[in-house]
């Protein structure tokens, strides 16, 4: 067994995150479909619905240096979920779809973010819960 006769005084740690300029292309680019419904129980009014917002990377490949293909998008993926700036972006989107939908300012928000890959688009599920 060979001993270590020199130490390294600096460790170095690569951290991979989203680009807030790619995160601005991607949402200013991205398909968003939203269903929902106000629902009544007595006096309380509530919405319940869903937006679907996909990046589809094929569509936007010239913007990027990245390839546009399977691995970047599952490397989008994994990011999306775990980037607070992009959660936040994500939950905004949502969050004025409904209101669009209700044309009505929401209260007591709650949202529940999904993300998955498929090929080369990342396909975010935003389900959305809010009292009018």
């Amino acid at each position: 067994m060979a001993r270590a006769e020199r130490i390294a005084i600096f460790e170095r740690e690569v951290r991979e995150r989203l680009s807030r300029a790619a995160l601005d292309a991607l949402i200013g680019r991205a398909e968003v479909i939203s269903e929902g419904q106000i629902t009544e129980h007595g006096k309380r009014r509530s919405y319940l619905g869903s937006t679907m917002i996909t990046f589809d990377l094929s569509r936007v490949s010239g913007d990027f240096r990245e390839a546009s293909d399977a691995g970047t998008a599952r490397r989008l993926a994994a990011l999306l979920t775990t980037d607070t700036t992009a959660k936040n972006r994500i939950r905004a989107v949502a969050t004025r779809e409904a209101e669009i939908r209700t044309q009505q300012k929401l209260h007591e928000i709650s949202i529940e973010i999904g993300v998955r890959s498929k090929d080369t688009r990342v396909l975010v599920d935003v389900d959305v819960e809010a009292t009018l």
